[in-house]
């Protein structure tokens, strides 16, 4: 694993506060527009404002370092669901989480996903349920630069960092691709990698130091996937 140039401690993230996830607990228990607002200081004091103060802490660190991924606060996910065409009325999702991308955007491909959850918490990176010509021109670029491909894989296997989440078929013009390797990676839904984060890390400082690392280590798997976005996407 990559080492981050981050100060062990950073003012800018304080860590998420001792009661987070149990708060997200109680919600899932809940569910009600009351409880919530009854308790939606413990949710901005726990969750949001620490999570802004990450989002904050990790896009200084992210310019420093030359990695262009960003955010500001419309990079958290809203707590509420929208409920409208959904069978599942329940009012409120039980995590917390935000992205961290090339233009501030949460549409933008090529990410840092940070998820908080009492059932687990990550981090992922790269790129997820792209759109079709996105789809394409990441699988272009796949087939297209074969050994740049391959060093993007051995480099986050380094990191012990692997792509999965594949299709039972090939995808339709790729039918011919016979190298092995080469056949399962245009196969995937999406190229995207994960690390968990340890229940009891989010509440330190470090945590910051910890996803500046993670990003690193997803380096080669960003710039293989904007550079083919970059090249075959259509204008």
């Amino acid at each position: 694993m990559s080492k981050s140039t981050l100060p062990p401690r950073s003012a800018a993230f304080p860590g998420f506060g001792p009661r987070a996830l149990g708060f997200l607990k109680a919600l899932a228990f809940h569910q009600d527009k009351t409880w919530f607002e009854e308790n939606r200081g413990l949710y901005e004091s726990e969750l949001k404002t620490p999570l802004q103060a990450l989002v904050e802490s990790l896009t200084g660190e992210f310019e420093r370092i030359g990695l262009p991924l960003r955010g500001d606060g419309r990079s958290i996910f809203r707590l509420h669901r929208d409920t409208r065409f959904s069978k599942d009325k329940r009012p409120y999702k039980t995590n917390a989480g935000a992205v961290l991308s090339r233009d501030g955007t949460k549409r933008s491909q090529g990410l840092l996903y940070i998820h908080i959850d009492p059932e687990g918490c990550f981090a992922a990176a790269g790129f997820w349920r792209p759109e079709p010509e996105e789809v394409l021109a990441l699988r272009r670029g796949i087939v297209g630069k074969p050994d740049a491909f391959r060093a993007t894989v051995a480099k986050l296997g380094k990191s012990n960092l692997v792509l999965g989440d594949p299709l039972s078929r090939p995808p339709k013009g790729f039918e011919d691709c016979a190298e092995e390797d080469l056949a399962a990676a245009v196969k995937m839904r999406n190229l995207l990698v994960r690390r968990p984060i340890a229940p009891t890390a989010i509440h330190s400082p470090d945590l910051a130091r910890q996803l500046v690392a993670f990003a690193q280590d997803a380096e080669p798997l960003l710039r293989f996937g904007w550079a083919a976005l970059d090249t075959h996407r259509p204008a």
